[in-house]
């Protein structure tokens, strides 16, 4: 693990679990979400792993393997994209951008080496190198954007660009965009649909990829066996709920839930993936505490609906 040199800064608090290595708040996580709102400052995101693709075949070979669209993708277009397994569940994630000469992109902390051993074992005959890389780091942008800094940068970068907000405060405005984070509000059994990554990291228009017949399927039919949906918990028990506990209606197990935080407005909330027949109105409870749900997927969703819950 890379500890960040940002956790010098005056305040600064470090993470744990997965997003160790960087700041959870430096002081004031509340005010520090607020001033990303308002456009101001940057995430240091520098402890998710960087992976660099080149080679003249390197759009076309992402394009084959990936849910996203690469060929004729434009330099300094940014772009999410899945691989899947032959059964459609979600294997891996990452976000990137091409320069014109190397596509490079970040993925999560501890999920890089994994996805350059499945990258390069897909090469052949291809002319394309895959490498993780350890002199970049990724910054998160107001609005949910990324920028690629020198590591040895930095410091410098939060002079000019700050003020810092730790990865409390970003994760506080993710879950409320109801934007799913892989291995957190993800399991093994995830099909893209489930998530509403539709349009956003798969392009239902593009040729074949490993996994298209599950998520075509499903799109086409709609009605994917589970959905995300947003909680707003009970803030009374001054408590957030463990990744991965069940939630609970009534007496009766309909789901996980995920990533959670405390949102300047919105209070204590959560991200879990439900039964797809939960009723949306449905009160629940997750460890322990109540929640009440906003829906981010349509439980109906697919080609033949419109989704029109949010």
């Amino acid at each position: 693990m890379t500890t960040s040199p940002l956790l010098e800064l005056p305040g600064a608090v470090e993470a744990d679990g997965v997003d160790a290595g960087v700041a959870a708040h430096y002081g004031s996580f509340h005010g520090e979400q607020r001033a990303l709102e308002s456009g101001a400052g940057f995430v240091d995101l520098s402890h998710r792993d960087v992976l660099r693709v080149t080679g003249p075949d390197r759009l076309g070979w992402l394009h084959s393997l990936t849910t996203q669209a690469f060929e004729g993708l434009q330099p300094g277009v940014w772009t999410t994209a899945l691989v899947l397994s032959p059964q459609g569940h979600v294997e891996h994630a990452f976000t990137g951008v091409d320069d014109g000469e190397a596509c490079t992109a970040h993925t999560e902390p501890g999920a890089g080496a994994a996805l350059v051993e499945f990258l390069d074992r897909m090469r052949f005959m291809m002319r394309v190198e895959v490498s993780l890389v350890d002199d970049l780091a990724v910054v998160g942008l107001p609005g949910g954007g990324f920028e690629l800094v020198d590591r040895a940068a930095l410091p410098a970068y939060a002079e000019a660009h700050g003020p810092a907000a730790g990865i409390w405060a970003e994760e506080a405005l993710r879950i409320a965009r109801g934007e799913p984070r892989l291995g957190l509000d993800t399991d093994h059994r995830t099909i893209p649909n489930e998530v509403g990554w539709l349009g956003s990291a798969v392009h239902l228009d593009k040729g074949c990829y490993r996994g298209q017949e599950t998520v075509a399927r499903v799109h086409n039919l709609g009605r994917p066996p589970r959905r995300l949906t947003l909680l707003h918990l009970d803030g009374t028990e001054n408590a957030l709920p463990a990744v991965g506990a069940d939630v609970l209606a009534g007496d009766r197990v309909v789901g996980r839930v995920g990533s959670s935080a405390r949102h300047h407005e919105l209070g204590p909330i959560a991200l879990a993936l439900l039964k797809r027949n939960t009723p949306v109105d449905a009160p629940l409870v997750v460890d322990g505490i109540a929640a009440g749900q906003e829906v981010v997927v349509d439980p109906e969703v697919g080609l033949h609906v419109r989704a029109t819950l949010r």
